[in-house]
């Protein structure tokens, strides 16, 4: 059975999206290789990005606990407390042992990140870059860092494709208006900065073909994002490993959103159970 869902399946967002991202990448870079003319290839490119636990009030940050000892404050207080002011008493006297106390670490870890790059074989020159944005790309530094990164990309004559299939985390920031939208396909042609073109796609909506712009006079390739990422299911089988039948990973879901995955899961004979929506 392939993913229930028309377009991006919402239960990706979640455990199994770090192995997702990497056959999602080898899925768009062989389908590329198939229709490129012979003066260009695609390779894997593969970078790490420092990603800490996530401190908004959606997430739940990730903590390491060091081994404690547990500490109980007395209800009452000893007997000396309440004697009179002309009574005299023994000092408190020093604990035998510090208290342990716990002491939260926040873990950050290196996670692999690929992106698909399109150069000319003659030069070597990267033509165009196909990035698929992570979790650590659209939150706390790895957020800014991505920003950074993207401005030195369109600083240079490099096409940039980028693709946001994660509802969680912040947006690229563009000016202008877009409707709301679960997921964004942005392309920021090299001869034609600083226009972008965008294609908000929402929960219920199929991924839409892409174009995959090359040298000019070149014609662009297009890239069949949903067949991408029906190949990754055929491929992996996630809806084996998915939990259909539990609430969709965060962010939350309005709930016509919620709505529609519940009916949409019925519909393929998985009985979810009922969540609460935002």
């Amino acid at each position: 059975m392939p993913s229930p869902f028309p377009g991006m399946d919402p239960y990706l967002e979640g455990e199994m999206w770090q192995e997702f991202h990497s056959t999602l990448a080898n899925a768009i870079r062989g389908q590329i290789l198939a229709a490129l003319p012979p003066s260009y290839t695609a390779l894997l490119a593969k970078r790490y990005v420092l990603d800490q636990a996530a401190t908004s009030s959606r997430e739940k940050a990730r903590v390491i606990y060091p081994d404690v000892h547990i500490a109980k404050i007395a209800e009452s207080l000893p007997a000396y407390a309440a004697a009179p002011r002309s009574m005299p008493v023994s000092p408190m006297p020093a604990p035998a042992h510090p208290i342990r106390m716990v002491n939260p670490v926040i873990v950050t870890e290196k996670i692999p990140v690929l992106s698909i790059e399109i150069r000319d074989v003659a030069r070597r020159r990267l033509v165009t870059l196909i990035e698929i944005l992570s979790p650590a790309n659209k939150r706390n530094g790895g957020a800014v860092d991505y920003w950074r990164r993207r401005r030195e990309l369109l600083d240079r004559k490099v096409h940039l494709l980028e693709l946001d299939l994660l509802r969680g985390g912040e947006r690229i920031p563009l000016w202008g208006e877009l409707p709301p939208a679960a997921y964004t396909i942005m392309l920021s042609r090299a001869n034609d900065r600083p226009a972008t073109e965008v294609w908000p796609v929402a929960l219920a909506q199929p991924l839409p073909p892409t174009p995959v712009p090359l040298l000019l006079p070149d014609a662009d390739l297009t890239l069949d994002l949903q067949g991408a990422v029906a190949a990754c299911f055929d491929l992996v089988h996630y809806e084996r490993l998915l939990d259909y039948t539990a609430a969709p990973p965060p962010p939350p879901l309005a709930a016509d959103e919620l709505a529609w995955v519940e009916a949409t899961l019925q519909w393929a004979g998985i009985r979810p159970h009922p969540v609460s929506a935002t």
